[in-house]
Order: structure tokens, then sequence, then C-alpha cells
């Protein structure tokens, strides 16, 4: 299976790209995807969503892994944000390739065991499963490589079929 993970953003959208075996994890390709905060808003959604549909004619992923959205204080930047993440989903939607949704707390628990693991111990652990040399940069690959991981140790159950099913 080839998973594309995504870490949403407007400034960086972290993406990484995993084959999986649901035993072997192999990494293609990993980055970021980055417009200026000197352009408009609606050039840089137009940016991500021109890069997205590169990435995935690219790599023709399975499915897509993405971080789902939570608000905490600065209510403006998450608007943002999940405009952004609106325009990552659409160009997957638009090649069908099914699109995944998975929390924080979800992406540390399956890639450390741990719920409230910090980034570093996040970052160590995605290095150490994914067999690299060094921590991913910049840190919203590290953390799109992460939900990747995330999708393949969970989304391919059966259990998690299940789930979808009874939605």
């Amino acid at each position: 299976m080839r998973i594309l993970g995504i870490d949403p953003g407007y400034a960086i959208v972290g993406f990484g790209v995993l084959e999986y075996d649901n035993v072997h994890f192999n990494v293609l390709k990993y980055g970021a995807i980055t417009t200026s905060p000197d352009d408009k808003f609606e050039t840089r959604l137009k940016e991500i969503y021109d890069d997205m549909n590169v990435l995935l004619d690219k790599f023709k992923p399975d499915c897509m892994s993405i971080e789902k959205l939570y608000f905490n204080t600065n209510i403006t930047t998450g608007i943002d944000v999940a405009e952004a993440r609106g325009v990552i989903t659409l160009a997957a939607a638009q090649k069908n390739v099914p699109i995944f949704e998975y929390t924080p707390l979800q992406v540390k628990v399956a890639v450390t065991g741990y719920g409230r693991a910090e980034k570093r111990q996040m970052q160590e652990m995605t290095k150490n499963i994914l067999h690299l040399n060094e921590i991913p940069k910049p840190d919203d690959a590290a953390d799109a490589l992460a939900i990747a991981i995330c999708h393949g140790h969970t989304g391919g159950s059966r259990l998690s079929e299940i789930a979808r099913e009874n939605k």
C-alpha cells in the first residue's frame, strides 16, 4: 500500500510518501510544500492545490492520511489552515484517493505507544521506524511521515474497515 501522509498548513504543508507491506515501511519521498507570506492568501491556496496534484500524479498513492484539525488558541490561524486543508483534500478527492483523518493523539499512540509523547520523542520514533539516519526535516515532513505511519499501523486493520463501514 502506498500512503501519502500530510501535515496540513498554509505556509508549510509537510508530506511523506511511504510504501507499506503490513510489516515494513519504505520511504519514497518526504518534504514540504511552502508558500510565501508575501503572496495573497488565494494564491497560496492555489500553489498548495497545484503542488498536491503534482505529488498525487507522481506517486499515485492508494490513500492519503491527514491530521484532523483542532482549534486551540488562535482561531484565525485555524480557519486559514482549514482552508488549506480543504484544497489538499479536494485534490485527493478529485483523483479518487481515499482520505483518512487522524487526531494528534491517535498519531502519537500509533507511533510511540504513548498519547502524551513529546515532539522530540515522535521525531525519534519516526526516524527509527523508517530506518532513517537522521530525523526528517523540516518538522512538518517528520509529522507527515508520522501520520503516514499511523495509517499503516491502524488504517489497514479489519477493525478500522468495520468502523468506516458503520459511519
